[in-house]
């Protein structure tokens, strides 16, 4: 636990929103009754939902680049840093692990694979990146991915199977691997959307992240944050569209196109905090998303907690959510309206426990 330290106001509101967001599209009042926009695309194509994922793990770049700057400037030995980053990235593995297993604590149907678990990955891949490259040997490991990534997943033959085929989720390498390597339960039975293979795109979508952050600390002029922010946000957005047209825009997978897609929407979107927050110094007025932001891993794993007491029926014989949508639909409200309405619910009562420690600036890092 770390009481306040100095943070950079705009990285922390993009956080506290994207939290929020992630708690909402996933804990909805009924999985049988949410607006298509709250959904996942099944396969190839995207949605809204599609960009919270990125956007955290463009977070953890930027931030890495923040934390880790002022280590390397206050002379910290390199040592001293890679220990903490190392048992950091353990400790948010294993509380992804907690959370697959809380409450029944199943050890024989457990899934390795998730979304603290990929967490946990790029924050360590990525701070490697940071600390052990330069921004321009970066930009070139960002290249390598791309390319590699793009010609493995479209171009090469797959044993026993032939080309890739993009239009079918089992004929592609990262199914093919998962199928083979990836032990445990995989939410998708035989491949895992946060699985084996397609981790190494999302620690490209963390080195977008630590490109906008040298942008972000490299730029004492506001106003040429923003510029650069934005001209990165075009390039990242053209060249998303572009790939589309090579590697189908997939989350799944984590396709190259839309690695840089969702990039270019998390850059414009950290434009638009640093526009709000530092230009038109409107950040304090966002008291709501800042206290997420700065405990966010904090506020999801109580999301994920809680749903216990909210959502399931082991402990009152039926899930309060399944009440709430029984009682109010029999007044004729609309049942996606009411399932949008529980899930904003769950995240006022998570913000509760957030807005105290929020209050008191106390900052939980795992």
């Amino acid at each position: 636990m770390e009481i306040t330290n100095k943070r950079l106001l705009s990285i922390d509101i993009l956080r506290g929103f994207t939290i929020i967001f992630m708690i909402i599209v996933n804990d909805p009042g009924s999985w049988s009754h949410v607006y298509s926009p709250l959904l996942h695309a099944k396969w190839n194509g995207i949605t809204p939902t599609d960009y919270i994922f990125p956007t955290f793990l463009f977070i953890v770049g930027v931030s890495i680049v923040l934390s880790l700057s002022e280590k390397v400037e206050n002379k910290i030995s390199k040592k001293t840093i890679l220990k903490k980053i190392f048992w950091r990235s353990l400790k948010i593995y294993l509380v992804g692990l907690f959370l697959w297993l809380w409450p029944n604590f199943d050890f024989e149907n457990i899934r390795w694979a998730g979304v603290l678990q990929r967490i946990s990955l790029v924050y360590l891949f990525t701070s490697l990146v940071f600390i052990y490259s330069n921004f321009r040997s970066q930009i070139i490991l960002l290249f390598i991915i791309i390319i590699g990534y793009t010609t493995l997943m479209c171009f090469t033959p797959i044993p026993g199977i032939g080309y890739p085929d993009l239009s079918v989720p089992e004929k592609n390498w990262a199914h093919y691997i998962d199928s083979i390597l990836l032990p445990g339960v995989k939410w998708r039975g035989t491949w895992d959307p946060e699985g084996i293979l397609s981790t190494i795109p999302s620690i490209g979508s963390g080195i977008l992240g630590l490109i906008a952050g040298n942008l972000l600390i490299k730029k004492n002029n506001i106003e040429k944050k923003m510029l650069y922010l934005g001209v990165f946000s075009f390039v990242l957005l053209f060249f998303g569209d572009i790939f589309q047209y090579i590697f189908p825009l997939n989350k799944n997978i984590w396709s190259t196109s839309f690695m840089l897609l969702v990039g270019g929407i998390s850059s414009f979107s950290l434009f638009l905090c640093t526009y709000i927050c530092d230009y038109l110094n409107l950040g304090n007025k966002l008291k709501f998303a800042h206290s997420f932001g700065v405990n966010s891993i904090f506020s999801y794993v109580l999301a994920g907690m809680l749903t216990l007491i909210f959502y399931s029926d082991k402990l009152w014989g039926i899930g309060l959510n399944k009440l709430f949508m029984d009682y109010f639909g029999e007044l004729g409200i609309s049942l996606k309206l009411l399932s949008f309405i529980y899930a904003f619910i769950y995240v006022m009562i998570i913000w509760l426990p957030t807005l105290f420690l929020f209050k008191r600036k106390i900052y939980i890092k795992l």
